[in-house]
């Protein structure tokens, strides 16, 4: 069997096709996947795909196409690089790494970045198939690689990747480059990315379409030129185009012909008077309408003129198609300036040709040069586009440019009629003649569209003698026919007769170039027109030659001539670069021919066009060196000033281009050998005349020609030497060393500002660096380097910043140390010093920063690392210790300066440019710097103090350069380069740290500097590997390793060797280390862990326990958590920090004899807990909608903030994080009741508190006041009005205590409109769901845990179960109720267990009180919910088939919540789960008080909506009495009223007491709802109504019932205030000798839970039979007009009270500040401050003592009502009937004589009655005054129950028979108007007006509570424990007299009880009452 054998050559390979790997050791390969190769067998390789390299195995060796690849690290380690070229291998893995990026982007529905990356990619792949190819020119090669760079640019920006370094197309290793020059690559390819340079040259595209118009018919010629409207000339010459008779071109076919490019436009011709202005002229008869004859001669006539401005095109980026409307002129005489009045609007002139008429034409701007053109728009010029030039040459003339136009305008004419009446048509022909007398062919061009031809014929106007054509033709001659050649005007004649001939009558003519060689002069010539005939010939051109041409050059003899009125105007305009106008430039030219005129021509030449100049530059040079050779000494200085005056035209930017063409000439065509020794002398002479002179301007324009007069005398001395072999060598040495002397000494001179010698340094200066490179060409270089360092070093010291010398210098500097002078290491040495001098100079003094970083880059970037030896070494040394501590300054400097605020990006640029240029130059610094130059620098500074400052310098700077805003987000690359060089020079500095600054020389700040940058180097996102790409991690850390680890290490050593001085860090570096291992590197994690053991440890030993260590642990945990640090694994990690003391044995036996460890492990316990749910909450923060679990999780959150870890600061904030989530979901009652936890850790105080969250500055009591409006709006909101109402009250308490009546108002106002919406508002009722969560896939809040949910409106369970499903989509719902075991808790899974349940109200005695509307009762069905039910029946023992009811029992299971519902929750933990079984009778029981009760309610609505809803009221009495009938309660009587069950269940006896009564109700019921049925029926239900009639009879006869017992006709309808369980003994039957029945009746309101805020009322009025069925009278409304006003209560009967009882406080009392029940007409408000209540905030905790009844002086005849804070088995005990009935009014009026105090009616709505109102004075029932027996204390009455909205009731207590208004409840219930509640007034003895007493409630329980400061519960309803029984204020007890038996229940106090009643600081107030203190808490200060 073979061997695997490593592989030589086979290194690198592709996969050719997808490999599934299913051998064994198989490795899968998809098609593309790159390969690298480690052995080879049998046909088999194996390795590894480049993408994972941890994953290795075989693969077939035919499944892969090897590569040619360089291996690096040969051996296990080794890297293979492919050989190819690096954009290949760039493509390659760029398109890989978009590849699975781009198919996120599907996933992520980014549709169009999508398809736009798609088109790339392709194009990429399209790109890269050529380059590999090869087959591409070099050009073309540089093309495509361009363009692919670009593109994987736009992509890698795109996509948020990293922007590559990139020099000639190939990635840069940063290795390999200096850190400045890579700053500079990054820079620049960022600057590309960010702003192109604006073009300077633009280019206008113009395509014809067609003409539009009615009356065309002939053929157009259409010219385009632009015109420029602010100097009424053309600026183009004009495009031609021909149009056929349709007005469309002709030859469609040849688009080119269409279309032109008016080229070289300057970016000052794209303004908006610059015009396209285009002419349009037929060809065809001379008058438009003329008719059709034998006639063909055509003639050129004005058709229309159109235009638009150029400035309307340059917003458009493509080709805009245009209809460009055309104008005729009225007259043709002024045809030639109709243009001009479109432009200036002088509609006179012209108009609209047709309405419909226009010209279609497509224009569009192009920009930049017009090789960049020719390259993006290449197929406009394959096809030969007419190229349409500017008139003159463009703003950059170059030298190869090759041009001859001469364009001849013709302007007009003036002739005579010749006889004629009329004038003549005028045509003019123009034709261009050789010297011979030959028309030239094809040189006559009337534009650029078509081509050239023999002559040209004008435009006709009809009748004008002084035609105006304005016609521009264009003659392109060559150079050589200009010489002779002349051009011929021919005038015709044009007869508008039958023969239409053209007739001859003149002509002119003008030679092209004049004797002396001058090309026609440019201007207007007056041309003479020769008369001649028709027949005339004009063949032999010599003849006319001889005759003068212009007027302009006549002789003066010649008067015939000028005296003629015929002439012709023409312009001409010569655009040539071989042709001159200009004669001076000809007789310097011809020098020799006029040797006298040498001095003036010289002395012209500046005034010379310096076009004309460069035309004839090598011509012109020859010339002044050949005159400078032969009369040197009496021309020299003449030609030196010419010769200055050319360079610096040079200098020019038109004609900056043809400075290449003076370098050729020097080089190959100058042959001044002689020449260097005049240029010298002159050139000294000027520098030496330079101090003295007062003029400098000349002297400044021969320094500026330095350059190149250097550049001559080097030239000239090489061809000397060359020519002589080197003679007089030293003289020219000599020559040139004055010359620098003088130079020195020039610069030397101290300048001061303004004065002209600094302007000429500035101008020396500024070109002397371009001397360096010719003196190098003569001179050594060490030589050049002297000259320029003592030329430079002689420049004045003194620096001054206003100096203009100042930036100059720098500049010199700057273009010295980028020059090739100074690249040379040996003339380097020499330069260094001075460079170093001048710049530390700038550097201080904080100047010229950006030159600065400009020199600083050029050095560094010399140097490089690889070159590190001696040279370099020793510059590395002279630079730090001349720079690196100003550079340090600068750095800071420039990062702490303010950013501009400037509106232009300009300054802001600049800024950050300048600090990038030297973090860059620092690091190329410190990347330099080896261990030697370290330790030089750290010997440098041998005090103490100098290396602190620096330490702490140099560790802010690096802490400057992590900053993520230090680079731009892309620059990965160089991030990661400096982080290296921060790494390795904090590795070398950390010694010194160590060294210097331990034991006794500590030094807190340095170290807390050290950590400080060390924890923010590793907490930085460019280090996070974790986040990046398989590959890009793979890459760096081959590069660099994982740098947080080193740097972790090196914390840990450092911490090491801290010692005692660990306690200085402890608690401050807690933070910073915790963050830190929160990196989820796990190496990093291992090292940094246990210094957390250590930070305890010492803690310990300083302070005894580590609480410091635990606050900041918890503060820091949490924010850092919320930032997305930490994960799962790190929980566990953190959780065995116990575990990890395991490797230090000795440490574990010294932390065993400890005593913390015990409180160590509990410490750890506590920061896992709470990791686990901040690591739920951030996971559950994920999602973008808010879910339960999203909620649930904040809610555990913020209950373990305040239970476990008291953090009073962060459990605030969760409550507002909790409150934002509940309103996002528009769970507005949910987020009432969270942000009430924030409100009742307030106080109504003037304390103030800080800025917080949102909150402004403020006092406690604002904040409060903004907390209960806020609170009032959500529940507003979410319909929770009655809690509303409570806070209202609470604001309105507030607002009268300050006097604030306008918010006063508004606050009773809002508490009205909440009634309002209690009455008219409808509200659904939520439905209810347990939800069990099993399985330990859930989070920790909810793993394993059952709660209860409020679901949402119309939200039923198969609803709710999907959405649950949906919130936690990997759940398994089962499907049974059972509990489950624990294969499912423990299960790794998911379990929902969902049912729903059915809520337990607490406010049974709301629910079940007469007259309490339907709208009022919904709101207690589902609200302030503790405990939910859940039935299962079954049966138990045997089952008897006849009557299953004898075994029918029901398993019920009572849930107990931890809190109320609703809450701040939508759902609740279960805290307690009962389980009872219901008998079959107690079931029985319940089933028919359930029927019963629903009996009851719809008999009432049917009475109340009478006479709408009838149909539920049928459908129930339908039911009922049918299924008795059928066997319903004869199953009952046979199950449970015999002998045998009796017998067998002798305990429930009672029970079946019960059960009969409740048959018998119920019959009743039917008897009365039958009644009432039969009044509302509908006539088509008469004979269902019948039946039921009938079917109720044999009901009543198979229950044995002849006649209805007594007590069941004593109250027809018994509505019951409890459950019917709750009264089960039957009640002696009561009746009047007059057969009224008066029956004891329950409280109304009985609603254990509730705030007993009620004043129920006594009204004489009796009601009718129903009435006493329904509990209320016939109409509510009638209640309240009995009353004085609609807030009162009365009390009236046929007998009237005592005056004393009745009137207990004078009215004026009502509103005094000075009473302390001034707040007695507010309603009573038992919450709202939860340091002075036992209970909730909004109702308190329904008490649960047991209470007895108060005796009756009524014996037996009627038992007392009931009262609500009755428990369960008082009210069992003491059993009465739940209902009364009285008869009608007239009867209850006889009753009352004789049985006075016996009637009680229905309650009234509960409104108390204010002080002061008419209520005030109305009777009591009783006839005799009340006597009343003082208790020691302030006695009050048992309360009645409340409504939800009643106020406190104040009573007297009676013990007469002839006082109760009501024997019933032994208590008169009277009016808040007769006593105050608030106040706890006494009722006076008789005869005595009652006092005006002030009461505190004083309940020693309540104290009790006060003082303990039991912090506030989380819900408005409940706070601390809800059942927990409420003691008896004094207030309210009970006067012994009256109260021999227990005490009744008390209500709490209110809390304005137990404030002053107006403001503590008004000094008019005397009986000043303390506000109780606030619990002392942190919140305070927020």
């Amino acid at each position: 069997m073979n061997m695997w054998m490593p592989t030589e050559l086979e290194k690198y390979g592709v996969a050719l096709a997808s490999f599934r790997g299913t051998v064994p050791h198989g490795l899968p390969l998809e098609i593309g996947d790159t390969v690298q190769i480690l052995e080879r067998c049998e046909g088999w390789y194996r390795g590894f795909v480049l993408k994972n390299p941890n994953v290795k195995g075989i693969f077939p060796a035919c499944y892969i196409h090897l590569k040619n690849a360089h291996i690096k690290n040969k051996g296990q380690f080794e890297t293979v690089i492919p050989t190819e070229d690096s954009v290949i291998t760039e493509m390659t893995s760029t398109l890989r790494e978009w590849g699975a990026m781009w198919k996120q982007l599907y996933v992520k529905n980014e549709g169009d970045l999508f398809h736009r990356l798609w088109h790339v990619m392709n194009e990429v792949l399209d790109l890269r198939r050529q380059v590999l190819v090869g087959h591409l020119t070099q050009d073309r090669m540089r093309d495509v690689k361009q363009h692919i760079t670009a593109r994987l640019d736009w992509g890698n920006e795109q996509l948020g990747l990293d922007l590559v370094p990139r020099k000639e197309f190939a990635m840069v290793d940063p290795d390999e480059i200096s850190v400045t020059e890579l700053y500079s690559l990054m820079e620049h390819r960022h600057r590309k990315k960010d702003a192109p340079a604006p073009a300077s040259t633009h280019h206008l595209f113009a395509q014809v379409k067609s003409l539009m118009s009615s009356n065309l018919g002939e053929d157009l010629d259409v010219f385009f030129t632009i015109y420029d409207g602010r100097e009424n000339r053309p600026l183009s010459e004009r495009f031609f185009v021909r149009l056929n008779k349709q007005g469309v071109p002709k030859s469609p076919e040849k688009t080119e012909k269409q279309c032109t490019l008016f080229v070289d436009l300057g970016s000052s011709d794209l303004r908006k008077d610059v015009y396209i202005v285009v002419h349009i002229i037929r060809i065809g008869r001379m008058g438009a309408g003329e008719k059709k004859n034998a006639n063909s001669t055509q003639y050129r006539r004005p058709f229309g003129c159109a235009l638009v401005s150029v400035a309307d095109l340059l917003t458009a980026d493509h080709k805009d198609d245009h209809l460009l409307k055309v104008y005729t002129c009225n007259t043709e005489s002024e045809w030639y300036q109709i243009h001009e009045n479109i432009i200036r609007k002088v509609n006179s002139r012209y108009n609209l040709s047709g309405s419909n008429a226009g010209l279609a034409v497509s224009l569009q701007l192009l920009h930049g040069d017009i090789e960049q053109i020719r390259r993006e728009y290449m197929a406009l010029f394959t096809r030969g586009i007419a190229i349409t030039k500017k008139l003159g040459f463009s703003d950059i003339i170059m030298p190869g440019e090759m041009r001859n136009d001469l364009y001849v305008t013709l302007e007009r004419g003036e002739f005579e009629k010749g006889g004629k009446s009329v004038a003549r048509n005028v045509e003019v022909t123009v034709c261009v003649l050789d010297a011979d007398g030959l028309v030239l062919k094809g040189s006559v061009w009337a534009g650029s569209g078509e081509s050239g031809a023999d002559e040209y014929h004008s435009i006709v106007l009809y009748h004008n003698n002084s035609p105006r054509w304005a016609e521009q033709i264009k003659l392109p001659l060559p150079v050589d026919k200009f010489r002779g050649s002349h051009m011929r005007f021919e005038f015709r004649h044009c007869s508008t007769k039958d023969k239409g001939e053209k007739k001859l009558f003149g002509f002119s003519f003008v030679p092209l170039m004049q004797e002396d060689g001058r090309t026609l002069p440019d201007g207007t010539h007056e041309l003479i027109v020769h008369k001649c005939e028709e027949n005339t010939s004009l063949q032999d051109c010599a003849r006319y030659l001889k005759l003068p041409f212009s007027k302009g050059n006549l002789p003066g003899n010649n008067q015939a001539a000028k005296g003629s009125k015929e002439s012709f105007w023409i312009t001409s305009f010569l655009c040539s670069t071989k042709l001159t106008q200009n004669g001076d430039m000809l007789d310097l030219l011809k020098w020799r021919a006029h040797p006298e005129k040498i001095s003036d021509s010289l002395s012209k030449l500046k005034e010379i066009d310096g076009s004309e100049i460069v035309k004839f530059l090598q011509d012109t040079l020859d010339t002044l060196f050949g005159i400078l050779d032969e009369s040197s000494q009496r021309y020299g200085l003449k030609v030196f000033d010419c010769l200055v005056h050319i360079i610096n035209l040079l200098q020019d930017s038109k004609f900056q281009h043809f400075k290449p063409v003076m370098d050729t000439y020097i080089e190959s065509h100058f042959a001044g050998a002689l020449s260097y020794r005049d240029l010298i002398k002159v050139l000294k002479w000027y520098v030496d005349r330079i101090v003295d002179a007062e003029h400098q301007d000349h002297i400044q324009q021969v320094l500026k020609a330095s350059e190149y007069i250097f550049k001559y005398i080097i030239q000239s001395r090489r061809l000397y030497a060359l020519a002589t072999g080197g003679q007089n060598e030293d003289e020219f040495r000599c020559c040139v060393r004055e010359l620098f002397m003088s130079l020195r000494f020039f610069l030397s001179q101290e300048s001061r500002v303004g004065s002209p010698i600094a302007q000429t340094q500035v101008v020396f200066l500024r070109t002397f660096p371009s001397v360096y490179s010719e003196l190098l060409k003569i001179f050594a270089v060490r030589e050049v380097a002297s000259f320029v360092r003592e030329t430079l070093g002689s420049l004045s010291a003194a620096a001054r910043a206003d100096c203009p010398l100042e930036p100059v210098k720098l500049q010199c500097i700057a273009r010295t140390v980028e020059s090739p002078l100074y690249t040379n290491p040996e003339s380097r040495c020499i330069l260094l010093p001075v460079v170093l001098h001048l710049l530390q100079a700038h550097l201080q003094e904080q100047r010229d920063l950006v030159m600065c970083s400009r020199i600083l880059s050029s050095m560094f970037s010399l140097i490089k690392k690889e070159e590190v030896g001696s040279p370099v070494s020793e510059e590395v040394d002279v630079i730090v210790r001349s720079l690196l501590g100003v550079l340090l300054r600068t750095i800071l400097e420039i990062t702490n300066r303010p950013q501009p605020t400037g509106n232009g990006n300009a300054p802001r640029l600049q800024f950050q440019d300048v600090t990038g240029e030297f973090v860059a130059c620092l690091l190329a610094l410190l990347r330099q710097m080896t261990e030697k130059h370290y330790q030089q620098l750290l010997d440098s500074l041998s005090n103490k103090e100098d290396l602190r400052d620096f330490l702490l310098q140099i560790f802010t700077v690096f802490r400057i350069l992590i900053r993520p805003e230090m680079f731009p987000k892309d620059w990965t690359v160089m991030r990661l380069v400096t982080n290296n060089v921060i790494i390795t020079t904090v590795l070398y500095l950390s010694d010194a740290l160590r060294k210097n600054f331990l034991n006794e020389k500590f030094d807190y700040k340095v170290w807390d500097s050290y950590f400080y940058l060390s924890v923010i180097f590793i907490n930085q996102p460019c280090l996070q590997l974790e986040m990046f790409s398989p590959s890009k991690r793979k890459k760096i850390l081959e590069k660099y390793g994982d740098m947080r680890v080193m740097m972790g290490c090196e914390i840990f050593s450092m911490w090491q060797n801290l010692g005692e001085h660990k306690l200085n860090f402890i608690p401050a570096m807690i933070g910073p280390f915790l963050e830190v291992t929160l990196v989820p590197q796990p190496d990093l994690r291992n090292v940094m862990i246990p210094i957390f053991h250590d930070m305890m440890d010492w803690e310990h030993r300083r302070s005894g326990n580590f609480k410091q260590v635990e606050a900041k642990l918890i503060d820091k945990l949490d924010s850092l958590m919320s930032e997305g640090k930490g994960d799962e694994t790190y929980r566990e990690l953190f959780n065995s920090i116990i575990p990890l003391f395991g490797p230090y044995p000795s440490l574990l036996k010294k932390i065993e004899r400890e005593t913390w460890r015990e409180s160590g492990v509990s410490l750890i316990a506590t920061v896992t807990r709470l990791m686990e749910r901040l690591l739920d909450y951030r996971d559950c923060m994920k999602a973008v909608e808010v879910d339960g679990k999203k909620i649930g999780c904040t809610v555990s959150l913020l209950n373990f903030y305040k239970t476990e870890l008291n953090k009073e600061e962060m459990y605030i904030r969760y409550i507002h994080k909790l409150y934002d989530l509940h309103l996002k979901a528009q769970n507005y009652t949910e987020a009432a009741y969270t942000l009430l936890l924030y409100d009742e850790l307030l106080e109504w105080s003037d304390r103030p508190l800080r800025e917080f969250l949102n909150y402004p500055m403020q006092t406690e009591w604002q904040r409060k006041e903004y907390l209960h409006l806020t609170i009032v709006q959500n529940f507003d909101r979410g319909k929770c009005w009655e809690n509303g109402i409570i806070l209202c009250r609470e604001l309105a308490d507030q607002y009268e205590a300050y006097y604030d009546y306008r918010n006063l108002s508004k606050m009773r106002m809002m508490e009205a409109s909440l009634y309002d919406k209690i009455m008219d508002q409808q509200r659904l009722e939520p439905e209810f769901f347990r939800v069990g969560f099993y399985g330990k896939k859930f989070p920790f809040f909810l793993r394993n845990k059952e709660f209860v949910c409020r679901g949402h409106d119309y939200e039923r369970l198969e609803a709710f179960q999907q959405r649950m499903l949906n919130e936690f989509p990997h759940a398994i719902a089962m499907q049974h109720v059972n509990l489950p075991d624990d294969t499912i808790t423990q299960a790794e899974a998911q379990y929902l267990q969902i049912y729903a349940v059915t809520p337990i109200p607490e406010a049974q005695d709301v629910l079940q009180r007469d007259g309490v509307p339907d709208s009022i009762k919904s709101f207690y069905k589902v609200n302030h919910i503790w405990r939910f039910r859940y039935d299962r029946p079954f049966h138990k023992g045997t089952k008897d088939k006849e009557n299953e009811f004898k075994s029918l029992w029901v398993e019920r299971t009572t849930l107990t919540l931890v809190q109320s519902l609703p809450g701040i929750s939508r759902w609740f933990e279960v805290e307690k789960r009962e389980l009872m079984e219901v008998s079959p009778l107690e079931n029985a029981i319940e089933v028919l008080e359930n029927k019963n009760l629903q009996l009851r309610g719809l008999i009432a609505q049917c009475q109340a909506r009478h006479p709408h809803s009838v149909s539920p009221l049928t459908m129930c009495l339908n039911g009922v009495i049918d299924a008795a009938v059928n066997g319903g309660l004869a199953r009952y009587q046979e199950a449970f009223f015999g002998k045998d069950y009796a017998a067998s269940h002798p305990e429930d006896g009672e029970k079946i007491g019960r059960l009969r009564e409740l048959m018998f109700e119920q019959a009743h019921i039917l008897e009365y709802g039958l009644a009432l049925h039969e009044k509302v029926v509908p006539q088509d239900m008469r004979p269902l109504h019948k039946k039921l009639v009938d079917q109720f009879h044999l009901m009543k006869s198979s229950l044995g019932i002849q006649e209805l017992p007594a007590y069941v006709h004593a109250s027809p309808v018994p509505f019951t205030n409890g459950s019917p369980r709750i009264c089960r003994n039957s009640l002696s039957n009561v009746i009047s000798p007059d057969g009224g029945r008066i029956v004891a009746r329950r409280s109304p309101l009985s609603y254990p839970a509730g705030n007993r805020y009620s004043s129920s009322s006594l009204s004489s009025q009796a009601s009718n039979e129903v009435s006493n069925i329904t509990g209320q009278s016939e109409s509510s409304d009638e209640v309240f007009n009995m009353q004085p006003s609609p807030s009162t209560s009365s009390l009236s009967s046929n007998h009237s009270a005592s005056p004393n009882v009745t009137s207990s406080a004078p009215s004026s009392a009502r509103g005094s500040p000075l009473l302390s029940d001034k707040h007695k007409h507010s309603r009573e408000n038992s919450c709202l401050s939860p340091r002075d209540r036992p209970c909730s905030a909004i109702y308190p905790n329904p008490p649960e003592p047991p209470q007895r009844i108060l005796p009756h002086l009524m014996g037996e005849s009627s038992l007392p009502r009931s009262e609500p804070n009755l428990s369960a088995p008082d009210r069992v005990a003491n059993p009465t009937l739940g209902g009364w009935s009285v008869d009608t009014a007239k009867e209850a009026s006889a009753q009352c004589s004789d049985t006075a105090g016996t009637l009680v009616s229905p309650p009234v709505p509960p409104r108390p009655s204010y002080a002061g109102s008419p209520a005030r004075n109305l009777r009591s029932l009783s006839p005799v005054p009340i006597p009343i027996a003082r208790s020691p204390q302030k006695n009050c009455v048992p309360p009645l129950t409340p409504s939800p909205t009643e106020c406190q009731p104040g009573g007297l207590v009676s013990n007469s028979p002839a006082l109760s208004g009501s024997y019933s409840s032994g208590i008169s219930s009277l009016s808040r108007c007769s006593v105050s509640d608030a106040s706890g007034l006494e009722a006076p003895p008789a005869g005595e007006p009652a006092p005006l007493t002030s009461s505190v409630s004083s309940g020693s329980d309540e104290l009790l509570r006060r003082e303990n400061k039991t912090p506030p519960p989380y819900s408005v309803y409940e706070r601390t424990n809800a059942r927990r029984p409420v003691p008896l204020p004094h207030s309210l007890s009970i006067p012994p007299s009256a109260a021999p038996l227990s005490l009744p229940p008390a209500l709490p106090p209110k809390p304005h009880q137990l404030r002053p009643a107006k403001l503590d600081s008004d000094p008019r107030r005397a009986d000043h009452v303390p506000r109780p203190r606030p619990l002392p808490r942190k919140v305070s200060q927020l």
